[in-house]
């Protein structure tokens, strides 16, 4: 077995988008503390007005962004005028389409929080609509800062992009803090609240994302371009963007209907039990691995897969593509045992009870299932987008997205029947994702394996069947940790301080054991894996 090699270049952006989670979980703790969690019809009702214009933005930036207009904007940049013509047309047609969107969907807000919430209360419903009204202009702003972090990328200009939800965060917990300075304790009942209360949350929110994108305008002179509204949009390729974003853009519409249909059945939960705001929660704390390892680690070998593709060095692209899951699963299974064996003191930090994270820790739970499937599928996808190839990826999602309604659907009719209580739906759905990313990663393997054969998929079975070893009494040890900090019913979930050192304490426990097993069995990704972990450490 051959070590792995370290992808060329690792920048602070991996840092940066750590510390942005870090603030983006600060912020759902202090959101929590505010207006609660599990059985709050306040908090479920921001959640899902909230949750709006992010699902816009997320079809947005996955749909056409990232996979289309980036490119463009970096062919552009070898006109004559640097690409100034293209991209101030391509910003004037985008502002133009935002505003439209925008104004279109806060109108239409009523129905719009009905599509997302409909088994809601009627309470519920009122307070999630009154918030979308303030909620729902984010859409603009969402865009406008893709549009512009986009263009600065392209343009090796990192720093902003990466640091503004940082400001957003900060400017969140502000509000929510005086929220609770001005009109606490705020009640949990959607009846409570009053016209101040809806102006203080939702223009907080609105105010953070707001200064998200002026932190990228005061940094746009660093670009070299000169934006100008231009609305001659016709004979400049604009219609070529078009055509290479619609398989994207039906991909992201897809999930984004799905992940509707499954928000719209958990709202029956909404103020009774684990419904949005517990899910939203979950996703967050399954995500944060996810985000930190698989993004920071895979995309410089999602460039390097590029390159390679590009030249035709389809050899070379196999061997990236074994090197970087196996690095990727180093990591990823590690973190998958340390969330499993402290799910409930981390699910406690977003809760308000013991009871209470025990309920949420089921959903997370079912949501980790997916997370070593998942990170597979982060490479996989993206050597198609190396090869210029974005339907492929369409069709396969389309899959999962087909059993994802199919389990949601199934977990509903199981309710329906009693044999699923109303408390284990969320969990229920969760896991319904997680069986659905497997599958759809097991489909999207063997489509690449036709494209370009050689997958070394070997090799992956191999490293799994080794960190599998080592990580099960690395998680029996993180568990035994927690039990000795008092388990469900001790100091380690009796409130979010002690929680918060109970989970870094069974995550460390976690990550000592794992690494020693590792070592005894000579793994040979210990190497990469300390050279990428030195790359993270201050003063490098």
């Amino acid at each position: 077995m051959h070590g792995l090699a370290v992808p060329g270049t690792l920048t602070d952006r991996g840092e940066v988008h750590l510390v942005s989670r870090l603030t983006g979980l600060l912020r759902s703790i202090v959101l929590v503390g505010v207006i609660g969690s599990l059985g709050s019809q306040a908090a479920d009702a921001f959640t899902y007005a909230n949750q709006l214009p992010n699902s816009v933005f997320s079809l947005i930036s996955v749909g056409i962004l990232t996979a289309v207009i980036v490119p463009q904007i970096v062919k552009a940049t070898a006109d004559a005028d640097g690409g100034n013509a293209f991209i101030s047309k391509l910003f004037t047609l985008g502002t133009v389409v935002l505003v439209v969107v925008t104004g279109i969907a806060t109108a239409a807000a009523p129905w719009l929080v009905h599509l997302v919430a409909g088994r809601a209360t009627e309470a519920t419903l009122a307070l999630a609509t009154a918030l979308a009204y303030w909620c729902l202009p984010q859409i603009l702003l969402y865009g406008l800062y893709a549009m512009l972090g986009e263009a600065l990328n392209a343009r090796k200009i990192f720093g902003p992009f990466t640091w503004a939800p940082v400001v957003n965060n900060i400017v969140s917990i502000v509000g929510f803090l005086a929220l609770g300075a001005l009109f606490g304790p705020v009640s949990t009942k959607a009846t409570d609240w009053t016209p101040e209360m809806i102006t203080l949350l939702g223009g907080t929110a609105t105010l953070g994302i707001a200064l998200q994108a002026v932190v990228l305008l005061i940094f746009w002179r660093r670009t070299g371009l000169a934006l100008k509204p231009d609305f001659r949009w016709r004979g400049v390729g604009l219609g070529n963007v078009g055509r290479l974003a619609g398989w994207t853009f039906l991909m992201a519409f897809a999930s984004l209907s799905a992940g509707v249909l499954q928000g719209h059945i958990v709202s029956e939960v909404a103020g009774l039990g684990a419904s949005a705001t517990v899910t939203a929660n979950a996703w967050l704390i399954f995500m944060l691995p996810y985000s930190v390892i698989v993004l920071s680690i895979g995309t410089p070998y999602f460039t390097q897969i590029s390159a390679h593709a590009a030249a035709g060095r389809d050899d070379d692209v196999r061997a990236d593509i074994a090197q970087s899951i196996r690095t990727l699963l180093f990591f990823i299974v590690a973190a998958t045992a340390a969330v499993a064996a402290a799910a409930i003191p981390a699910s406690r930090v977003f809760t308000e009870s013991a009871e209470d994270a025990q309920a949420a820790a089921m959903v997370l739970l079912a949501y980790l299932v997916g997370l070593i499937p998942l990170t597979i599928l982060f490479i996989v996808q993206r050597t198609f987008y190396a090869y210029d190839d974005t339907k492929t990826p369409f069709w396969f999602t389309i899959f999962q997205c087909v059993l994802i309604v199919v389990t949601a659907l199934a977990a509903l009719g199981l309710r329906e029947a009693g044999i699923i209580p109303l408390t284990s739906l969320a969990a229920a759905i969760a896991l319904g994702q997680s069986i659905a990313s497997i599958l759809q990663t097991i489909v999207a393997t063997w489509l690449l394996h036709k494209k370009i054969g050689g997958l070394r998929i070997r090799s992956w079975i191999t490293a799994i069947g080794r960190f599998t070893i080592a990580a099960i009494p690395a998680g029996s040890a993180g568990w035994g940790t927690f039990q000795l900090l008092g388990g469900t019913t001790g100091w380690a979930t009796s409130g979010v301080i002690p929680a918060t050192l109970a989970t870094a304490m069974v995550g460390l426990a976690v990550v000592i054991v794992y690494i020693a097993i590792l070592a005894i069995m000579r793994a040979p990704e210990l190497t990469a894996g300390r050279a990428l972990v030195r790359r993270f450490l201050p003063g490098r």
